[in-house]
């Protein structure tokens, strides 16, 4: 039968017509990766994308988004959000080209767990180089950051960092600068004035801000 003859469901990132029965196998089994996907049967993804990883025909990491997809589905608890935390450290690495939007990956999944000051380390890392300082997204992230850290700690004085609060404010400013249409920051600096005249955080409002930053990650990736 001519490799004409074979009917694919999806296209590959290298769509050329396959030439040999190796490299129909492989247009078969990406076909059962995304359909795999589609399905949300993540187990079988998995071992598809495991195989394709291993062929040299495959770009793999052209492909880091489909390996962070299918990476963290059907894992228990936090430990999905865990392996994409370590698999986005390793594309960092192998993908430079690609090092921003993976640096942006990374940092919402360490929020998610919870590791802010890790987050904030990470950002205060790469925002000072280009392209990172002129992307918006991060300084939000860094500023969001900055204030909760500086957040009065249980047992402790009840007043807020100043410091953290000062960069906070540097961090939004600069995102308003970069982004002059984004209402989330400019909410977030009405707020921030409230946080260094020293009044406390309602306990409704942690929830409404951790929501609000979560939906303008996802408008900003939907944008991508």
């Amino acid at each position: 039968m001519s490799s004409h003859d074979h009917a694919f469901l999806f296209a590959p990132h290298n769509s050329r017509q396959p030439a040999t029965t190796r490299k129909i196998h492989l247009r078969r089994l990406h076909d059962i990766l995304q359909l795999s996907i589609q399905t949300r049967q993540f187990k079988r993804a998995k071992r598809a994308w495991a195989i394709l990883c291993r062929c040299k025909e495959t770009d793999w990491k052209a492909l880091w988004t489909t390996g962070l997809l299918i990476l963290g589905e059907g894992e228990p608890g936090n430990n999905g959000t865990c392996n994409a935390v370590d698999y986005l450290r390793a594309m960092m690495l192998h993908c430079p080209d690609d090092r921003e939007s993976i640096l942006q990956e990374l940092v919402f999944r360490l929020l998610l767990l919870g590791k802010c000051r890790e987050a904030l380390d990470e950002l205060e890392l790469y925002l000072p180089s280009f392209p990172y300082q002129d992307n918006p997204v991060f300084h939000v992230y860094a500023g969001l950051c900055c204030i909760f850290l500086a957040q009065p700690q249980q047992d402790h004085s009840n007043r807020f960092d100043r410091n953290l609060l000062r960069d906070a404010q540097t961090h939004l400013e600069h995102a308003k600068t970069l982004d002059l249409d984004n209402t989330v920051v400019q909410a977030f600096l009405e707020k921030l004035s409230s946080f260094q005249q020293g009044k406390q955080i309602p306990p409704d409002d942690s929830d409404d801000e951790m929501e609000l930053a979560e939906s303008h990650h996802s408008k900003k990736r939907a944008r991508a």
